[in-house]
């Protein structure tokens, strides 16, 4: 074998070395692109939730090394194509309960991540982002967390501020601790809106008392459709209570109002006056709204002057608010979790929940120091008053019964269906309660049992 003379050796060594460090260069190239990930974002296809697109490059830009895809679906769709999605192994990385479904449903179902230790890694503490703590554990179970508060709803009162001058009546109070605005004197004020004509133009109502789900109003009149347990019990009822006393009265209470006080909108009103807002109280025509505070992102529209009240008394003196907190998740199939995690909490950041509120149309942020600038989103209405509202609902509030029971998208199909007839006037409650009383124990078995 023919020795390398040293020329020979220098240049060998040369071509050794810069295969080396071509290498070398190569690989951290490869080790950079595969520290760049995307993650998954999945939606409504509303423009209060696709505002999130407008987020990602501040996003991106801050976090190079994750890219955010956003996916969305129609509202009647948004259970059934997240179900199809994990079915088939392409589960997104971020949602939230933003169709009939809700926490409950799909912790039962296996589908949320448990995010405590990587929430402990990051020493993360509710209060760095201005979050309640009895807000953050809505979405903890035996301890560990499987969901971050995102925006937080609240029942209101609004009132049609030109009817209430009209008839002479004097505003309702944004104060809570006012002993003095009860039910009873609700339906009283509303009596003396209401003017009942078979000629839907010409008809006007008094109160549209929208409060809650159909299967948790009974609870604002002290009665209770589910037993005690459900609460402790993962979601999961043992017993329903449909046809005892206080619940079916209750009902009664509630559709008296439309069929025997005759001060609340009919259903064939409501669709008629509707339009494409598709709430009636935007009409002009109803003198006050119990609903979800997603009705003050119309306040823009209102062709009259509108006043936001607190929920009157009812029976039930520490229920008087439903809350809707809407939490993001990231799925249990991530890929990603942790890149997950850090896009929910740039979600949860004041600066960005602050431009969040102007962006989506006004969400209200879970963030309390953004929910400052979200007191003072409405044209016409004082922030101090909505604040006030917002503060006593939260002190007299149930988290909404959709987020808390399990196989609820089933649940609350049955009783849109069932109630149907009462609400249209052709049945009793007494005559219609047992026969839910039984479909629903069934079907509350059945899911149980999943």
């Amino acid at each position: 074998m023919k020795r390398m003379n040293k020329r020979s050796k220098a240049a060998l060594s040369l071509m050794i070395g810069l295969a080396l460090v071509l290498t070398a260069c190569s690989g951290a190239n490869d080790a950079k692109s595969d520290s760049t990930v995307t993650i998954t974002h999945y939606t409504i296809d509303s423009p209060d939730r696709t505002f999130v697109e407008k987020l990602i490059p501040d996003f991106e830009k801050k976090h190079p090394n994750i890219k955010v895809k956003v996916t969305k679906a129609p509202y009647e769709q948004f259970d059934s194509k997240l179900q199809s999605s994990i079915a088939a192994k392409n589960a997104p990385d971020v949602t939230s309960h933003w169709g009939y479904g809700g926490f409950m449903e799909y912790y039962n179902k296996g589908i949320l991540a448990d995010l405590t230790e990587i929430m402990k890694s990051d020493n993360f503490k509710a209060s760095d982002y201005s979050i309640p703590e009895d807000v953050m554990n809505i979405y903890k179970v035996d301890g560990k967390t499987y969901g971050i508060p995102l925006n937080s709803y609240v029942t209101v009162m609004l009132y049609n501020k030109d009817l209430f001058d009209k008839a002479g009546l004097a505003y309702p109070p944004t104060n809570y601790e006012d002993k003095s605005w009860t039910f009873e004197k609700m339906v009283d004020y509303a009596a003396k809106m209401t003017v009942d004509s078979k000629d839907l133009s010409k008809a006007q109502y008094g109160v549209d008392f929208g409060w809650g789900e159909r299967d948790q109003r009974p609870q604002y009149f002290n009665g209770n459709v589910y037993s005690e347990d459900t609460w402790t019990n993962g979601g999961k009822p043992t017993a329903v209570n449909l046809t005892k006393p206080e619940v079916v009265q209750a009902y009664k209470t509630i559709y008296g109002l439309i069929w025997d006080k005759k001060v609340s909108p009919t259903p064939a009103f409501s669709k008629s006056v509707s339009g494409q807002f598709g709430d009636p109280f935007l009409s002009g025509k109803i003198g006050m709204s119990v609903v979800g505070s997603w009705s003050l992102a119309s306040a823009k529209d209102f062709s009259f002057k509108v006043g936001v009240a607190a929920v009157p008394q009812g029976p039930n003196k520490k229920v008087r608010s439903v809350l809707y907190v809407d939490p993001l998740f990231v799925l249990k199939d991530s890929k990603h979790p942790k890149e997950a995690y850090e896009w929910i909490k740039y979600l949860i950041s004041t600066e960005v929940q602050e431009k969040s509120i102007e962006l989506s149309g006004g969400n209200p942020p879970v963030n309390q120091k953004a929910a400052e600038k979200y007191y003072s989103n409405f044209e016409g209405i004082d922030p101090k008053q909505i604040k006030e509202v917002y503060e006593g609902a939260f002190k007299y509030g149930f988290e909404s019964y959709n987020h808390l029971i399990s196989g609820y998208s089933q649940i609350n199909e049955l009783f849109i269906n069932e109630l149907a007839s009462v609400e249209n006037g052709e049945k009793k409650v007494e005559e219609v309660l047992p026969g839910i009383q039984d479909k629903l124990s069934k079907l509350i078995q059945r899911t149980n049992k999943q």
